[in-house]
């Protein structure tokens, strides 16, 4: 079933606890408005695009993983690349009490939107803070730093969010936040694990040394309805 889970990941935590998040049907579901703009299906290899007509704008970029199909009439396929699914299968990362790293919420949500439309993580909304535990540095009020959590289908919980101002790169402050998030799911039981571009092969061998396991690859996309 854990294999099962990963495989569909996004469309299990939009239908389980990321439910009251999401909108759409028995066959295909999304991240409401404000959250960040991922689709997905029950049969990812025969997706029901029609369901989706109600609950997507003209033009809308929308992230959907493991389907490569043609695109269907009324919808056309805008980028589309290969990702590494990776799952977490390293020792229980040291506590981390340097004063630096702070928990963000509402307060920090501009400033956490306006870092991720500077580095490109991935799929990021306003109210992506509001799925998960996120945590950032800052440097004289201006955050610079920041990883949090996407979908959870338990046991498996996402890193997500990852990203560092290019002023502040080289110092480390991803690599320890991101052990801060997977210590704080360990501790909850959970499982960890994340999304990187295949391509991105220096994220890559980071994670691996981190204690992440690359454990599949699919196709992403990122489409719109005509």
């Amino acid at each position: 079933m854990h294999s099962t889970l990963l495989d569909n990941i996004f469309w299990h935590a939009l239908n389980g606890s990321h439910q009251a998040h999401s909108v759409g049907g028995p066959t295909a579901r999304r991240y409401a408005p404000g959250f960040p703009p991922l689709v997905a299906f029950a049969q990812p290899e025969q997706p029901d695009w029609a369901a989706l007509t109600g609950v997507c704008a003209p033009g809308e970029a929308l992230y959907c993983g493991g389907w490569s199909g043609p695109a269907p009439q009324g919808w056309q396929i805008l980028v589309e690349g290969l990702m590494t699914r990776m799952v977490w299968q390293g020792a229980m990362p040291d506590e981390d009490t340097g004063a630096d790293i702070v928990p963000l919420g509402a307060a920090h949500v501009a400033q956490a939107v306006a870092l991720a439309e500077l580095t490109k993580p991935g799929p990021f909304g306003p109210r992506n803070l509001e799925l998960g535990d996120y945590v950032g540095c800052f440097d004289n009020g201006q955050l610079v730093a920041m990883a949090g959590e996407r979908a959870f289908a338990p046991p498996f919980r996402e890193v997500s969010g990852v990203c560092t101002h290019p002023s502040q790169q080289g110092r480390g402050l991803a690599r320890r936040l991101v052990q801060v998030v997977i210590r704080r799911q360990v501790q909850r039981g959970e499982t960890p694990f994340l999304h990187v571009m295949s391509s991105n092969l220096g994220a890559l061998g980071l994670y691996q040394r981190m204690g992440f396991a690359a454990v599949a690859q699919s196709v992403v996309r990122v489409v719109a309805r005509g």
